[in-house]
């Protein structure tokens, strides 16, 4: 037996000492690389992953949790396994606000079942010394609203907190649309609830252009009137006589003044510098009256003449017109102006009415009353024209058909010296030369009844001048014979404005009165030769 022999092994162990060692090919040092190649990669694996625990520990330190929140009972390899196979690095939920979005959600959910409860949030902080501090709510008088009764004293700090917060609470209740509850309330609106008056009322609302909010003191109360003293209407230039005729223009803001100095004035009335715009002078004529024509474009100035003139505000032009064909009267210095601007009536001799028409200034008609004729008045849009006199009756008169209407005692009246008729026709006063002055409802009276609505005895000499402003709501009444000798009544209630004119102010012997279109000037002519401007403030308009 040979050595080689001796040591060689058996055949089946041959075979299997073969199948034991690996296979060594030619591609054996490609395969070394791989398997290189892969623990480097793993190892790079796992520096990754210790590194991105490690900056979550970080975060995790810093932002208490914000983004992976500790949960008890779990190690750290467990997290991180979790962490891992969610695969949610790159996206997080915000679930910092948790705690404050469920008490609103579950209060959402509440409001829509049937029992609901009412929104209780933990408060964040809580003072522990609130419960044993103790407050003495009877010691301070500011404190003692907080009693819930009157032996109450001392109580403790958290009870004084919350009764602060109550009181602050019922101060200020705040809208019911911010309150959590307000949807249901709101439901109370709804159109099917309105009753058929509040939706007819919404229509009108919806239908009209008018203003929706109306000042509520459109009513001008008794007792006391609210006015300012102004600056002179005529403080540009005074005039050096009597003022007779003070007139507001139709616009509101230009206003004219005449008297015995002949001249006619012209102010643009603002309260402040009452612009001066132009003065005419007549020569022959010391102004008796002068008046606007209602349209506006012209102005009706007479005297102790013949005559009287006609100023055209267009054209710039004085006429003189007169004396009056067929007549014989010296004095044309009553007159009125009819509301449509079509007529002029002036008082004639013996109770003669004189008619003129304002077109060809010609005499159109005349009127004749028993006795003395000494004051008109317009009523009923022109139609009508009330005249007064010696005799103490008071005549109303129709103009379409140039007949007396009516005629009727003045109760207690013997020598009639005013007529007044308001804006609306409906009532008229009448005064006297005892200063007394009788109101009537005028339909009343033509229908026979005697006895006057109210009579006013405030003034105690004659009554020269009486004017009703726009709304008829207030009656001015003077009498030149007295100084300061003018009343303002208040036509509703029948009494008069006690504050006007105070004890300290002195109108002088007021002459003539006018009331702005919107009745928020008074002009007061006195024989000083002043036109005295007074604001009322129950009216925002001039």
């Amino acid at each position: 037996m040979s050595l080689i022999s001796q040591s060689a092994l058996p055949k089946k162990e041959v075979n299997k000492t073969k199948r034991d060692e690996p296979e060594v090919e030619e591609g054996n040092g490609a395969d070394v690389d791989a398997q290189k190649l892969k623990k480097k990669k793993k190892r790079g694996e796992e520096l990754v992953k210790k590194q991105v625990k490690e900056m979550k520990k970080l975060e995790n330190f810093l932002f208490s949790s914000l983004y992976s929140p500790v949960e008890f009972g779990k190690e750290d390899n467990q997290v991180d396994a979790d962490d891992t196979a969610n695969g949610s690095d790159l996206f997080f939920t915000d679930r910092s606000a948790d705690t404050v979005l469920t008490v609103y959600e579950e209060d959402a959910v509440d409001d829509f079942s049937e029992d609901e409860t009412d929104l209780q949030i933990k408060p964040v902080w809580v003072d522990e010394e609130e419960e044993k501090t103790t407050v003495n709510i009877a010691k301070l008088n500011r404190l003692r609203k907080l009693r819930k009764e009157e032996e109450e004293s001392v109580i403790s700090g958290s009870e004084y907190v919350s009764r602060l917060r109550a009181h602050h609470i019922k101060l200020n209740p705040g809208t019911e649309w911010a309150q959590v509850d307000s949807k249901s309330k709101g439901d109370r609106f709804s159109d099917d609830e309105l009753t058929d008056e509040e939706n007819e009322y919404v229509a009108n609302v919806l239908r009209t252009n008018e203003d929706l909010v109306v000042k509520s003191s459109s009513k001008l109360l008794p007792g006391h009137i609210e006015y300012s003293k102004l600056v002179d209407a005529n403080i540009q230039d005074p005039s050096n006589g009597p003022i007779h005729s003070v007139q507001f223009h139709r616009n509101g803001q230009l206003l004219l003044t005449a008297g015995l100095d002949r001249k006619l004035r012209f102010f643009q009335v603002d309260g402040k510098r009452n612009t001066k715009i132009q003065s005419i002078f007549l020569e022959e004529c010391p102004i008796r009256k002068a008046s606007f024509l209602p349209d506006g474009s012209q102005v009706i100035l007479s005297g102790r003449r013949k005559f009287f003139y006609s100023f055209d505000l267009v054209k710039a032009k004085v006429d003189r017109i007169g004396p009056l064909v067929g007549r014989e009267e010296k004095s044309l210095e009553v007159f009125e102006v009819s509301p449509d601007s079509k007529l002029i009536a002036f008082v004639g001799n013996e109770g003669y009415i004189l008619l003129v028409s304002t077109k060809t200034k010609q005499l159109v008609g005349t009127l004749k009353m028993n006795g003395t004729i000494r004051s008109l008045a317009f009523a009923k849009d022109g139609q009508h024209l009330l005249s007064a006199g010696g005799d103490g009756q008071v005549y109303h008169w129709d103009l379409r058909t140039m007949t007396c209407l009516h005629k009727g005692v003045d109760e207690g009246c013997i020598n009639s010296s005013a007529l007044c008729t308001s804006p609306g026709g409906t009532h008229f006063a009448a005064g006297s030369d005892s200063g007394i002055v009788n109101v009537y409802n005028r339909e009343e009276f033509l229908g026979g009844k005697r006895k006057p609505i109210k009579t006013i005895a405030n003034l105690t000499t004659k009554v020269d001048f009486m004017k009703f402003n726009h709304d008829s709501q207030i009656l001015a009444i003077c009498s030149n014979m007295k100084k300061s000798s003018l009343k303002l009544i208040h036509i509703p209630s029948y009494t008069v404005f006690s504050n006007f004119p105070s004890a300290n102010t002195s109108l002088h012997y007021p002459r003539s009165i006018d009331f702005s279109p919107g009745g928020g000037f008074m002009a007061v002519g006195n024989a000083a030769g002043k036109v005295l401007l007074y604001k009322l403030h129950h009216y925002q308009h001039a």
